[in-house]
């Protein structure tokens, strides 16, 4: 990446302020944009300052304009969690369609490289397990999810007609769960969640039963596959995470060993829609971009809840 220029939508978010810290660290200039709506002025406290870095407040749906050329352009921009695109319905899908029509225009404008940030949630309650590239997913098109789960499935449509009618260099990565540093505590993802009710001592939140599972990735480990894909001929899509599967029980377990706290286990109801399974098949990513997760659950986990507790500590406190 040394010598290259990369915007980043959705710069100030959890993963994208970590893309912006690997592209700077590889020797790339960085334009992060971002308009606040879920994303933290605090993830870009070090990038500031760096330089080659670049920051633009801009909505992505109300236009997109980055001066200069440009060599990537990484779509990471949408709420990305239950909480948000409850909250954010509307806002979700707009990104998801406009947003990204925008961020396309712009590649093609610059000559650019785009990279569409899709998601393991295209294949909804999967009825393929683990989940391959080639399965076209089991979604609710109306239920509560969908606006997340349609928006990221129109974005691969759009992503790869652009790559196919206008000639944009596209690529396409379906994330699955991703956990790590600059998380928000109160974003209803369960990593979050656990690790905020061990570090408070209280009981853990379970929805249903607890045996459904899922497969957690450490954020580092993600980006490295982004920029791989990024760099690669590869525009079929390609999954990244974590193929160890864990059910919602036993990872409760897991964040109570490192944490070191968490009370017992209260089941709540389940929320309509809410895969069962997931697990990502990575053969493609193995074989097309050498890329496998490194970064194992418990070394994850203890950087995470480390910078869960610095951020809970109250100024001045121990």
């Amino acid at each position: 990446m040394r010598g290259k220029r990369a915007a980043v939508l959705g710069g100030a978010g959890f993963v994208g302020s970590h893309l912006c810290e690997r592209l700077l660290d590889d020797g790339a200039a960085v334009v992060a944009v971002d308009n606040f709506i879920t994303g933290a002025d605090e993830n870009l406290r070090t990038l500031r300052g760096r330089q080659g870095f670049e920051f633009l407040k801009q909505d992505i749906v109300e236009g997109l304009s980055v001066a200069g050329p440009l060599d990537y352009v990484f779509n990471l921009a949408s709420p990305a969690s239950p909480i948000d695109y409850a909250q954010l319905p509307l806002e979700t899908l707009r990104v998801g369609s406009i947003g990204t029509e925008n961020g396309l225009r712009l590649a093609e404008a610059k000559g650019a490289v785009f990279l569409m940030a899709s998601t393991s949630e295209v294949y909804g309650d999967p009825l393929v397990h683990p989940q391959h590239e080639g399965y076209y997913g089991n979604v609710n098109p109306i239920g509560p999810r969908s606006v997340y789960d349609e928006a990221k499935r129109y974005a691969e449509a759009i992503t790869s007609a652009y790559g196919r009618v206008r000639g944009v260099k596209t690529r396409i990565v379906r994330i699955f769960n991703t956990y790590g540093p600059r998380m928000r505590l109160n974003d209803g993802r369960v990593v979050p969640a656990f690790v905020s009710q061990a570090l408070r001592g209280e009981d853990f939140s379970v929805f249903g039963d607890g045996t459904q599972t899922r497969s957690f990735c450490y954020v580092k480990d993600l980006v490295d596959g982004l920029v791989r894909l990024a760099q690669s001929d590869v525009t079929d899509p390609v999954n990244i995470g974590n193929p160890r599967e864990m059910t919602i029980l036993q990872f409760a377990e897991a964040v109570r060993a490192i944490a070191g706290g968490g009370g017992k286990i209260i089941h709540r109801p389940l929320p309509q829609n809410d895969p069962k399974q997931r697990q990502p098949d990575i053969s493609r990513a193995r074989t097309l971009l050498g890329w496998e997760p490194r970064v194992p659950l418990e070394e994850g986990l203890r950087e995470t809840i480390s910078y869960f507790r610095a951020i809970a500590r109250p100024p001045g406190g121990p």
